[in-house]
């Protein structure tokens, strides 16, 4: 566990400590003297595989496969979205310097947003890592704290992509290569000037970019990927995935991501339409573009963002994200528990074709398709949690999970913003293990750790202002002590606080009746929820445990709430969760 823990890529952002300005003069030689990256370059981490020699990237000869990281879609100069960061690979050939060792060194970086982007690896056999500094347009500076986990020994779970080999002069090595990308926090609205990196040995910097802020967008809807799930296979088929919208507004972009991928996937066209019934559209389905393009290769753990589109998107609505799949798809990154059935048409492109008659087979589940954004209104509040928050034993097809019905008290009321809810739950998922092992075909979707997680669904959705966390149970019936959940929930709200985000906890819900809710179990449930109420960490409680708990027997459910199984609430008690939350507790 401690592994684990320590595995994270945990960034803590030295909060206000913002540097003097210093005189124009000096500034002015400061902003002018750094280089961009690329011509920092003085370490050679890929090599062809027929001549590994040519790279060393660690000091002992090994190196990165370039064949590999061309099948990961990793090809020189090409701009890879993570995070919501746009990072580009360099434009290097295999044998040619690529990154920089980290010692100091000022690097030239421009932009404005809300956190610096980097990619990166240690190459110490540990995680490594230190502190430097950014620079702004304005004089001012602020600190950070970067650190990369090891190439070869850091944790599957958070990297950005595996490539299957590494190089050595002696023969190539069936063993997992991993680059990370790691994001620091930046001074909301401040121009960056440039980036002063740390000094640390055995720490490699391939890119680093300033991630633009959302601001103008909210995210409406979203779901986050449990692992990586064989599928169909499907070839040249289109999928009409059916998603319900929280927040409307006049424009509207979609995302695709291809978390945990080995390998690229290709999207050949998308649309969207306002759903009328089943698989068909109400009205044409517009079609989407990439970079003006009318599809998109999505590479091995990379984004892919669709461009702004003028289509109103109402609140509270089911929409038709339709995509076609020009090659075969064996795998990819799903959400398993959509509670909502969607469709897979017969061979061809369909997406354009509203009608229902070409989607001949149903799923019920969300692959690649990963958000939907609209454009204006005040942000998101984003919901972390397990099988609750999915809506495991919520109606099918009848959008009553909790956070469905608070996105519905939201838009009915006018004392708050009427935020955008994003539903981040995962059926499963554990606070400090990962049911999923973050890397290759599995056929367990209950993902990686809240921990491993966190940055990529939370800290990276779109204007995330709240988020709320509510997990630990699965933690706590599968042997986790109580004050390894509370280390675990203590690390997310810091790390949440780092990045400006207003963040709440969830008491955990009893659950005796069910065969692993032991007393044992709920007399450390009692625990964490002590803990959580006592509000010395977190910027709120919503206590769920109070509102289902049956006051003659507080270690289980009200009847009247409980779906059956005594672990899941029903459409009643998921009604009740959602009626409780004090509006006002949203707001930062």
């Amino acid at each position: 566990m401690r592994r684990c823990v320590r595995g994270i890529l945990f960034v803590l952002a030295l909060s206000g400590s913002l540097l003097p300005a210093v005189p124009a003069r000096a500034a002015e030689e400061q902003r002018a003297s750094p280089a961009p990256l690329e011509r920092l370059f003085d370490n050679v981490a890929v090599s062809d595989d027929s001549r590994p020699a040519e790279a060393d990237f660690d000091g002992a000869g090994a190196s990165l496969s370039a064949r590999d990281l061309t099948a990961a879609g990793w090809t020189p100069g090409r701009t890879l979205t993570v995070q919501g960061a746009r990072l580009t690979w360099p434009r290097r050939q295999p044998g040619e310097p690529d990154n920089v060792r980290a010692a100091g060194q000022d690097v030239r970086v421009t932009g404005r947003g809300d956190a610096l982007a980097f990619l990166v690896a240690g190459t110490a056999g540990t995680e490594v890592g230190g502190a430097g500094t950014v620079r702004y347009a304005n004089g001012t500076s602020s600190g950070y704290r970067l650190t990369a986990p090891d190439w070869r020994t850091g944790p599957l779970a958070t990297k950005a992509v595996a490539l299957p080999h590494i190089n050595r002069p002696g023969g190539q090595l069936a063993e997992r290569a991993r680059l990370y990308v790691v994001t620091v926090p930046l001074v909301p609205g401040r121009a960056v000037a440039s980036v002063r990196l740390p000094r640390a040995a055995g720490l490699h910097v391939f890119a680093v970019s300033v991630r633009a802020s959302a601001q103008g967008w909210t995210g409406s809807w979203t779901t986050s990927a449990g692992g990586y799930s064989p599928v169909g296979p499907w070839t040249d088929r289109t999928l009409r995935l059916v998603v319900h919208t929280s927040a409307g507004g006049p424009r509207v972009r979609v995302r695709f991501d291809n978390t945990f991928a080995a390998a690229p996937v290709r999207i050949g066209s998308a649309t969207v339409a306002v759903r009328a019934s089943g698989a068909a559209a109400h009205g044409e389905p517009v079609p989407l573009a990439f970079r003006g393009a009318a599809g998109v290769e999505i590479p091995a753990g990379a984004q892919a963002y669709s461009d702004p589109l003028d289509f109103p998107v109402p609140a509270d609505t089911d929409l038709l994200v339709s995509f076609h799949l020009p090659g075969t798809v064996p795998a990819a990154p799903v959400h398993r528990l959509a509670q909502q059935r969607s469709y897979v048409s017969g061979p061809g492109d369909h997406a354009a074709d509203g009608s229902a008659a070409p989607y001949t087979s149903v799923i019920t589940s969300w692959p690649l398709l990963a958000g939907v954004d609209v454009a204006g209104g005040p942000g998101s509040v984003v919901l972390l949690g397990d099988s609750i928050t999915d809506g495991d034993k919520s109606t099918p097809d009848a959008n009553r999970r909790w956070p469905d019905v608070l996105a519905g008290r939201l838009l009915s009321q006018s004392a708050v913003p009427r935020y955008g809810v994003l539903n981040q739950g995962i059926s499963g998922n554990r606070v400090v293990t990962d049911r999923y092992p973050g890397d290759g075909v599995s056929t367990d979707g209950a993902g990686v750790s809240a921990l491993h997680r966190f940055d990529r669904d939370v800290l990276a959705q779109t204007s995330a202002r709240t988020a709320v966390v509510f997990e630990g149970i699965n933690d706590l019936r599968w042997d986790t002590s109580a004050e390894q959940v509370i280390a675990g929930l203590r690390e997310l709200a810091a790390r949440g606080h780092a990045r400006g985000v207003r963040m709440l906890a969830a008491t955990i819900l009893p659950c005796e009746g069910e065969a692993r809710c032991t007393a044992a179990v709920d007399a450390r449930r009692v625990t964490v929820n002590e803990w959580i109420r006592d509000g010395e960490v977190f910027d709120g409680v919503l206590d769920f445990d109070a509102v289902v708990r049956d006051p003659a027997r507080p270690s289980r459910m009200l009847p009247a709430y409980d779906s059956g199984d005594h672990l899941h609430p029903g459409d009643a008690g998921l009604a009740a969760l959602a009626g409780s939350v004090d509006l006002s507790l949203l707001v930062p």
